[in-house]
């Protein structure tokens, strides 16, 4: 009896993308606290932070052509985000940090969720904020080292907490209050594994040095002290700013806008988010957005409290 073979087909990797992904906070009395998500990818190759394989987006970046129409749109929406402050989230204070650097350059170190799976596959030697601190003073020992630890760790919610002593062995500031956009308005460095940061530095002209095989590494642009990863090896093109920005945020995802319920290009996307955040701050709502962010977080903590409750349970109660 002749048997049927049914081939495999990828099944395509859906994702949040870089920028435009909305505030996460109350917007208005009685609407939920999270905003949808404004662009997206799907990409049947890989996913952009799967550094152990090609990625629909490292494909485009190798391969593509990009036209001088494409890199005037690229350039023209860097300015935008860098002029309206946007990055991945939109909801942290951009009051400038306090920093008494006494005229030393300064080098940002943001902290990252330890299992993220960005880290798990595109980190190399270095996955842990701690080595990525101790790292980064070894490399510029003179330097004036901000630490700025993730918001999802701060509240307890993931992986990859740092004491502050233990911080200081390394740093010489913890920064819990600005955001990353105001920090690399006033840093000259900036050391990563993996992170989302590494990509808005770039937009802002901050050097970066990278501990692993971001999407943006390997591609002319970054410091990449994993030089022996396999991405960065595949990733033997020299890329411009907005040939990367091109490949990145008008190729690579797609964007919807909530309210016409129809996609829309990156420049619509980022006009429409820089709007609602100025429409909220002109209503006074930074403040509610922030403390709707940390009750989201505090809903976080106490929905892992009782998932381990439950089965602990019967081990905690007394005989």
């Amino acid at each position: 009896m002749p048997v049927t073979r049914i081939a495999k087909v990828p099944s395509p990797r859906l994702r949040q993308r870089f920028v435009a992904t909305g505030t996460i906070g109350p917007c208005e009395a009685g609407k939920p606290d999270l905003i949808p998500p404004r662009s997206i990818v799907l990409d049947d190759t890989g996913i952009y932070f799967d550094a152990t394989h090609p990625s629909g987006l490292e494909c485009l970046l190798g391969e593509t052509r990009f036209d001088a129409a494409l890199l005037a749109r690229a350039a023209a929406l860097r300015r935008f985000i860098v002029d309206k402050a946007l990055t991945k989230y939109n909801v942290e204070s951009h009051v400038p940090p306090g920093w008494v650097t006494g005229g030393r350059p300064v080098v940002l170190v943001p902290g990252q969720v330890e299992s993220d799976a960005s880290i798990a596959l595109g980190g190399a030697a270095i996955r842990t904020n701690m080595e990525l601190l101790a790292t980064a003073r070894k490399a510029r020992p003179d330097a004036f080292l901000v630490y700025k630890p993730h918001p999802d760790v701060m509240s307890g919610n993931r992986r990859g907490r740092v004491a502050r002593e233990a911080a200081l062995d390394h740093a010489d500031h913890v920064e819990t209050q600005a955001s990353i956009v105001a920090c690399l308005a006033h840093a000259d460095e900036l050391h990563t594994i993996t992170s989302q940061a590494g990509f808005d530095a770039l937009l802002r002209g901050v050097k970066v040095v990278t501990h692993g095989a971001p999407f943006y590494a390997g591609w002319g642009l970054t410091e990449d002290y994993a030089g022996d990863h396999p991405a960065l090896a595949r990733r033997g093109r020299r890329l411009s700013l907005d040939e990367l920005v091109a490949g990145a945020l008008l190729l690579y995802p797609r964007y919807w806008d909530p309210h016409l319920a129809a996609f829309v290009e990156a420049e619509a996307a980022v006009t429409t988010i820089a709007a609602e955040r100025e429409r909220l701050a002109n209503g006074g709502a930074p403040e509610r957005l922030l403390r709707g962010f940390w009750r989201r977080q505090g809903r976080k903590a106490t929905v892992l409290a009782r998932a381990w409750l439950i089965p602990h349970r019967n081990r905690l109660s007394p005989p």
